[in-house]
């Protein structure tokens, strides 16, 4: 029997339930309704309906894929979050998702509930590929008409013809600056498509930066299976996470919002000192794990970092390489961040796959690793661990040693083909490279990469 709202009474009473009017007077609708979306957002939102806040539900919205929506749908929108550690499983069940739309065929669907007066919220997890940026940054308008843009442009436009108030667009994806990126974006489409929306935007949208910060691997077959076993009904939606969770957001909103600062949420002033900190510590080592791990024979995270060749390599990028370009706020203490992330890697219940992590590469590497490198170019020594990852990465997206999954994977695997040595650290991260990339090879930085290149071959 699957889970849903008919038969959620029958699960263990150690599966807590939502006990609210799940019929929500107030909505957002979230773009990217993948397994990060449903650990972070969707779970603080049904923590403050809960807490007895008014209710909101969240119209979850697949860009490409209908899975998702053939998981929880039937579902009547409900999940299990289970957090996992050494100490066992805790599941509940996270009701604050009303209904999954996809971008092809319910594409009116999702512009009605955007541009509905009980909507006030959009927000993202759509992943670095879905801003879709040409390679200088801006807007590829070609990929754009594919994605969340003329979606939403198409619901602004309505809003602003109905006299609506506009909305908070709310990126959680991991892009310096997301929200100030989000933005630039989207005025770039506005005024290809749509300039007279221009200044309506401005005046009544906000897109605020945040950072979100919790592991959640891909749930496998046998994930499913186990929780279906304890807890007597099948969740095809089922998440399996970490008990770490931080969700960090600047104070930008154009109109209401769930009360997430009462659930442990940070809203701030200026989010940039915790989401580099993210960037360039959690996701750089995770970047280093991934591509050196799966060289070294690893198939999980928690297989990598017991590694003492990549333990090493992690604690030195973070502590020596990192942080040092980090302007900590206040509060932060870096040192204690980097030992807080080898255990939460540690962690041997999530089974965090190193190839999950591997994907899209092109897409990240520019902020956890090479905005480091440009701005200790000018610093005494080599940055040993990150010019180590870019080996194993080159090395990666040959194509000659596994599967590339990468929306630029065949310019990346030519370039392996018809360049080597010097010329290929050029290749990809020249002024005209394959990469975009902040960062300019010194001669010392592209020897090392070419001797750790040879190494692997």
């Amino acid at each position: 029997m699957r889970l849903s709202e008919a038969s959620k009474d029958r699960l263990p009473g150690n599966v807590g339930v939502p006990g609210y009017d799940r019929s929500g007077a107030l909505h957002a609708v979230h773009f990217g309704i993948g397994a990060f979306h449903r650990a972070h957002q969707a779970a603080f939102t049904d923590a403050c309906n809960r807490a007895g806040n008014e209710a909101w539900s969240i119209t979850g919205v697949s860009m490409r894929s209908a899975t998702v929506a053939e998981q929880l749908n039937p579902q009547d929108g409900l999940y299990t979050l289970t957090v996992r550690s050494d100490e066992g499983s805790d599941t509940r069940v996270i009701g604050s998702v009303g209904e999954v739309l996809v971008a092809g065929p319910d594409r009116d669907t999702i512009v009605d509930r955007l541009a509905s007066p009980e909507c006030h919220l959009a927000t993202f997890t759509v992943t670095e590929k879905g801003y879709c940026r040409a390679p200088d940054g801006s807007l590829d308008l070609t990929l754009a008409s594919e994605g969340f843009y003329p979606i939403l442009c198409e619901a602004l436009v309505r809003r602003r013809d109905a006299g609506l108030p506009g909305l908070s667009l709310l990126s959680c994806d991991n892009l310096s600056g997301n929200g100030k990126q989000l933005g630039r974006l989207m005025r770039e489409w506005i005024d290809a498509k749509a300039p007279t929306l221009r200044d309506w935007f401005a005046e009544n949208c906000t897109t605020p930066d945040s950072m979100v910060d919790r592991i959640v691997p891909a749930p496998s077959a046998d994930d499913l299976d186990a929780l279906e076993q304890r807890i007597g009904l099948r969740d095809e939606g089922a998440i399996f996470t970490e008990g770490f969770t931080q969700w960090v957001i600047e104070d930008d909103f154009a109109g209401p919002r769930p009360a997430w600062e009462k659930q442990g949420v940070q809203v701030v002033d200026d989010v940039a000192p915790y989401e580099t900190a993210k960037l360039r510590l959690l996701n750089g080592a995770h970047s280093l794990l991934a591509y050196a791990g799966l060289d070294h024979g690893h198939t999980y995270v928690h297989q990598a970092i017991a590694d003492p060749k990549l333990r090493a390599l992690v604690k030195r990028l973070m502590l020596e390489e990192a942080a040092p370009t980090i302007d900590a706020g206040e509060d932060q203490d870096l040192a204690s961040y980097a030992d807080q992330l080898v255990t939460r890697f540690e962690n041997p219940a999530l089974n965090h796959r190193l190839d999950q992590i591997a994907m899209d590469g092109s897409q990240k590497i520019g902020q956890r690793w090479l905005e480091v490198l440009a701005e200790r170019n000018d610093r005494a020594g080599l940055c040993e661990a990150i010019l180590t990852g870019i080996a194993h990465w080159l090395h990666h997206v040959s194509g000659q040693v596994r599967v590339v999954d990468d929306p630029r994977a065949d310019a990346l695997q030519n370039a392996c083909a018809e360049a080597s040595g010097a010329e290929l650290v050029t290749t990809m991260f020249g002024k005209a490279g394959v990469v975009q990339s902040p960062w300019s090879p010194s001669d010392t930085e592209t020897a090392f990469i070419i001797a750790q290149l040879r190494d692997l071959a």
